[in-house]
């Protein structure tokens, strides 16, 4: 990793965004659908910051994707001129997103169904036009979504039909390929694509057009995007990581070509002895969904084991040549940036190798919308 100045100033543990990166990552994103934005819905889940959006926005990418109402609003208040929100709403959240409808009509929202009963809640939301609605098909993640089958064919005849509600197309996401290895994920994103070419075979015959397909994420982006270019049914690709990339899709994914650029500044706080170092980097400051050895990497130190973490604390056992005096700033590479992201306020800014005095909020880590102003 390249020399970062500047960190000296920034309290640890402490986020960092590379704005230099971004706009690489984000060009990359957009070269590999053609540079047509209009093929672009990126996620915001991974990085939740109003300052992202807008550089999507000034390349053109005017779609977005999110997962909870503030996420949609942040994209709203940005701008944002197309969001849909890829989670099933239900209960209160409903109504959440009729608010947003009222509150913000240069933009326009949609959703995701995949049930009658999510069909009919979201049928007696208050809204002055019909809201838009995908259908959300399972093609093998198995999370949310209905299975292609008669029952998902008669769901979107009653979006059809449906007084309240207009039938946007088809959400697709094939998030259970993980498989690292380019000609194997390959072969597992045609298994899953030829579910929703199916499907696809099946609404034709039944006379239903479908206006959009949104479909994939991060790992399988490569694939997406090249058939979204030649799709006779207009589609867009919605990967999300690329934007900050991590060290896990790093480690899996090189092929993709995209470079980190979120980190995570700590410090030395203490040598409990025995060749072990104690780091302000707990697991309240870096996700700690994956076991410890999966939770940040520190490419500048040779790392021999890591020992333990707690709230605040995070124990390693590093090469004699590694030692560092207390005090010292690392910096890490999150391991799974999205939720390491949503544990943060604020990012500090680096613009040619250099921490400068910006700061770039994170307001949309907050899930209730009416908040991430």
């Amino acid at each position: 990793m390249r020399s970062i100045t500047g960190v000296e100033r920034v309290p640890s543990p402490g986020l960092l965004f590379d704005a230099d990166a971004i706009d690489r990552n984000l060009a990359r994103m957009l070269a590999m659908v053609g540079s047509n934005p209009a093929l672009l819905r990126p996620h915001i889940k991974t990085h939740k910051c109003a300052e992202i959006l807008e550089k999507q926005i000034a390349l053109g990418i005017t779609s977005a994707k999110c997962a909870t109402l503030a996420e949609a609003e942040l994209a709203a208040q940005v701008g944002v001129s197309d969001i849909l929100i890829s989670y099933p709403l239900v209960g209160p959240n409903v109504a959440g997103l009729a608010t947003l409808v009222g509150k913000y009509p240069a933009s326009k929202f949609s959703t995701l169904v995949d049930s009658e009963a999510g069909l009919a809640g979201l049928g007696q939301a208050s809204v002055a036009t019909p809201l838009s609605v995908f259908l959300d098909l399972d093609i093998g993640m198995h999370r949310t979504g209905i299975a292609p089958s008669h029952e998902a064919l008669a769901l979107v005849q009653k979006i059809i039909d449906s007084k309240a509600l207009r039938f946007a197309g088809l959400h697709a996401y094939d998030g259970h390929i993980h498989t690292a290895e380019v000609s194997k994920r390959r072969s597992e994103f045609d298994e899953a694509i030829s579910e929703l070419d199916g499907f696809l075979a099946t609404l034709a015959g039944a006379g239903i057009d479908v206006p959009l397909i949104v479909s994939g994420g991060t790992p399988t982006y490569a694939f997406h995007a090249k058939r979204s270019m030649t799709s006779a049914t207009p589609s867009q690709c919605s990967p999300g990581t690329p934007v900050l990339w991590d060290a896990g899709y790093g480690q899996h994914y090189p092929d993709l070509g995209f470079e980190p650029a979120a980190f995570l500044l700590t410090r030395v706080i203490s040598h409990p002895g025995g060749g072990l170092a104690c780091l302000d980097l707990g697991h309240k400051a870096v996700s700690a969904e994956n076991p410890i050895l999966n939770r940040v990497r520190f490419p500048e130190l040779e790392i021999l084991e890591f020992v333990s973490q707690s709230e605040e604390h995070l124990v390693i056992r590093t090469a004699p040549e590694s030692r560092l005096e207390i005090g010292a700033e690392v910096l890490g590479i999150p391991y799974h940036v999205c939720p390491c992201v949503a544990l943060y306020d604020e990012a500090r800014i680096i613009r040619g190798q250099r921490v400068t005095d910006e700061i770039w909020k994170i307001p949309a880590r907050n899930r209730v919308s009416g908040r991430s102003a």
